[in-house]
């Protein structure tokens, strides 16, 4: 074996590689649950097309971890590009479902061009931030190009319309810019700009969008309508008790009070069946899979290595967290899946995909 092949299987990093398995692993027994209709029934087909996602997020993952990610430099903007131009298409030919028009019908697979977006997203913004800061940090006529990049995948996104993407959007490119070394006063100007903004945007929300942030408040005011999902969804995991009701022996989702189960809200599903235990198994996963990608960003060989692992571990951060809060009502319904773990072919492959360069990057340090 050459010298560098041997080089890239002793330093590949097999801790993100497991993480990203087990992570995959609890999202398919999960969706076994949500689908679950009963021993006599066979396996819903939901599940065999989760197993083909993961091996299909599988290859996407040691693709990405064959390339060099130093490529992406090269490739951020064309890249960028064919995602904008796939979001266009999606609003004018779009699959439509649950009142969203968020796919592309390819025939045996329907393509969510929001998923790539945030890969696309991160590659562009830290082609444009890879530089060294002058000095004192980024100023605000420096933020401009950024904001516009920014603003146009997310305004696409927010048309279809996806306010957990776009949001996801948003809280990306605030921790890029963060990190890559902004200046204070820059940074309390957008902050006093965002909270002066955000009243204004409630004016280009949906109304269903707008009843989600005022039934966040109580949802008890609406039970039966735009209260319903973070009700039962409380129900299911407060259900859970400490060690769950046991795989299989959720109620929530078996008798479809649950909504989403398979998506939005499986976390919920999951809390029920094992408890407060299993979830903070779970939680303990995501935390060692951002914890490993902050660790990455912090040892890699040069400044586009280390903000790349830095989006990618933003976008694994950003929608844990948002997913988790809406699923326990400490944050609005906006509609974004778990990572890994809801069901979804883009959404699944799309991350794989960059969980793959986080691997790269990492192994990548040891080779130049």
């Amino acid at each position: 074996m050459a010298g560098p092949d041997r080089r890239f299987i002793l330093h590949f990093d097999w801790t993100v590689f497991l993480l990203t398995l087990a992570l995959a692993g609890l999202g398919l027994i999960s969706v076994i649950s949500a689908s679950y209709a009963g021993p006599h029934k066979a396996l819903d087909p939901l599940v065999m097309r989760q197993l083909i996602w993961i091996a299909a997020g599988m290859a996407a993952m040691l693709i990405t971890v064959l390339v060099d990610y130093r490529a992406f430099q090269t490739y951020a903007y064309p890249i960028y590009i064919i995602v904008v131009l796939l979001l266009i298409m999606v609003l004018g030919m779009g699959h439509a479902t649950g009142g969203s028009k968020r796919w592309i019908n390819l025939g045996l697979f329907k393509l969510e061009p929001s998923e790539l977006a945030k890969i696309a997203v991160v590659f562009v913004m830290v082609r444009y931030l890879r530089e060294e800061p002058p000095k004192g940090g980024w100023r605000l006529r420096q933020m401009i190009i950024p904001f516009i990049l920014l603003g146009i995948p997310a305004a696409l996104v927010l048309k279809q319309p996806d306010l957990g993407t776009g949001l996801t959007l948003v809280m990306i490119t605030i921790t890029l810019i963060f990190v890559s070394g902004l200046n204070w006063r820059t940074m309390a100007v957008l902050a006093i700009a965002g909270m002066l903004a955000a009243p204004l945007s409630w004016h280009y929300l949906k109304p269903y969008q707008r009843q989600r942030l005022v039934t966040f408040l109580n949802p008890q005011a609406d039970p039966l309508g735009s209260g319903y999902h973070i009700i039962q969804s409380e129900i299911a995991i407060g259900a859970g008790g400490p060690f769950g009701k046991g795989f299989l022996n959720g109620t929530q989702a078996r008798l479809n009070f649950l909504p989403e189960q398979h998506t939005d809200f499986i976390f919920a599903v999951f809390a029920e069946e094992f408890g407060l235990a299993g979830s903070i198994i779970l939680l303990t996963l995501y935390a060692s899979l951002i914890a490993r990608g902050a660790w990455i960003a912090r040892h890699a060989r040069e400044r586009f290595g280390a903000l790349l692992a830095v989006g990618i571990t933003a976008i694994v951060f950003w929608q844990v967290a948002i997913n988790i809060g809406m699923a326990t009502g400490m944050l609005p319904v906006v509609g974004i899946t778990l990572p890994l773990v809801s069901y979804g072919g883009s959404s699944l492959i799309a991350m794989m995909a960059a969980i793959g360069i986080l691997i790269s990057i990492n192994t990548r340090r040891f080779l130049f």
